[in-house]
């Protein structure tokens, strides 16, 4: 996205992926699958159940989730100020399920997210990596 721009300006609007989440049955299954069958470079795992991947800057999660939750993708929209990105896609109309809040906290960086559903349930996310 061009710094220059300002998020609140008309010209804004959702393009680079910066995470995909994937839901899997079993999460060591699936991680050996990603890992040594696909050669995905392995990033971590986190509690309660996650797995992270690289896929040439974008991030791949598997999450492993109980058979009877509903089972989507989740795309999560990188942006550079979560803040400005959240108010102007509620001033669109779009319902957020929570406000951005801290998600992980590294040595060298935070990452932010807030949560959003489209017309057909589909569950959507903006993300931001903040230097530390």
């Amino acid at each position: 996205m061009n710094p220059a721009r300002s998020e609140n300006d008309k010209s804004f609007g959702l393009s680079a992926i910066g995470q995909i989440a994937v839901p899997v049955e079993d999460l060591d299954r699936a991680v050996a699958f990603y890992r040594d069958a696909l050669g995905l470079r392995f990033l971590f795992q986190a509690p309660p159940g996650l797995a992270f991947f690289d896929c040439a800057g974008v991030r791949l999660m598997l999450d492993k989730v109980a058979e009877e939750k509903h089972r989507s993708s989740i795309i999560y929209f990188r942006v550079s100020d979560i803040r400005e990105a959240h108010a102007t896609l509620r001033n669109r109309g779009v319902t957020f399920q929570d406000e951005p809040h801290l998600i992980h906290k590294d040595v060298d960086y935070e990452l932010w997210m807030a949560f959003f559903q489209d017309e057909d349930r589909n569950t959507l996310a903006i993300m931001s990596e903040t230097a530390t």
